[in-house]
């Protein structure tokens, strides 16, 4: 797959900058934090079990010009593209996602992340976990509690393989782990495919969307919409039906919501399925 963004004057503009920023920290955490509260974390593919391409046009359509989201393979692929071009040293690593389950579970590597060596230093940057997205870059090489424009996170080592935890409500919970091991573009498709297609994926028809702002993050799991914002209790609600969760998703998300077939009676479906969820 080609790394070399066409749009990349217009996805430069929608994350604040009109000409291409310096390979600095400083960059790396405005691009990060302004990217997780303008591009949201969206499943409306998966939920409709389409196609997820993750080649760099359809991405850049997608967010750029169809008004979507999308998860880790393309929100981190992108960003990942843009670093590049941007002249850091960055590439992409892939993690076992264990949030909510045991930390040695022998998961899939089913998240895209990135490494980025700036001044010196490695960090971990992501744009694409969800809910629980970092808002700003993380030193690698240090098991230091790290402060965030949101939660806290730190990341610990064990016999080469890492991994990241954030602060939730008083409590260190795992997200996910990684490794350092070298990937192809290959590993992207196959765990995209993995992702958007398997039966077993948490993904696959389920509706999940994510953004975070000054102080909050905003989640929707199905029929449930949540306000979360440190050192408070998060806000909850229900939604009624299909087109309560659609208004949502536009006007609490900034999603351009596709008009197509299929798209109310998957989300009435997932109502039904779930009317407890919660974010």
């Amino acid at each position: 797959m080609a790394d070399t963004l066409a749009d990349i004057a217009l996805y430069l503009q929608r994350l604040g900058h009109d000409r291409p920023p310096p390979p600095t920290l400083d960059t790396l955490r405005a691009l990060q934090l302004r990217h997780t509260a303008t591009f949201p974390f969206e499943t409306l593919s998966t939920l409709l079990r389409a196609p997820v391409p993750i080649d760099l046009p359809a991405i850049q359509h997608k967010l750029l010009h169809a008004g979507r989201g999308g998860y880790c393979y393309e929100l981190n692929r992108v960003f990942l593209a843009l670093l590049r071009q941007l002249h850091f040293d960055a590439r992409g690593l892939t993690a076992r996602v264990v949030m909510g389950g045991p930390e040695d579970e022998p998961t899939a590597r089913t998240h895209l992340l990135v490494l980025a060596t700036v001044e010196g230093q490695r960090y971990i940057v992501d744009v694409g976990f969800g809910g629980m997205v970092p808002t700003a870059p993380l030193r690698l090489d240090t098991e230091d509690v790290q402060a965030t424009p949101h939660e806290p996170y730190r990341i610990t080592r064990r016999d080469g393989v890492y991994t990241l935890c954030s602060r939730v409500a008083g409590e260190w919970r795992a997200l996910y782990v990684f490794d350092l091991q070298p990937q192809a573009d290959i590993d992207h498709i196959v765990g995209n495919w993995y992702v958007s297609t398997h039966p077993d994926s948490p993904f696959v028809g389920q509706l999940r969307a994510a953004l975070t702002g000054p102080g909050w993050r905003r989640t929707l799991n199905d029929g449930s919409v949540a306000l979360h914002r440190p050192g408070h209790a998060s806000e909850r609600r229900s939604l009624p039906n299909a087109e309560a969760v659609i208004t949502v998703l536009q006007e609490a998300f900034g999603i351009r919501v596709p008009d197509v077939p299929g798209l109310h009676a998957a989300i009435e479906a997932r109502l039904r399925a779930a009317p407890h969820s919660t974010s």
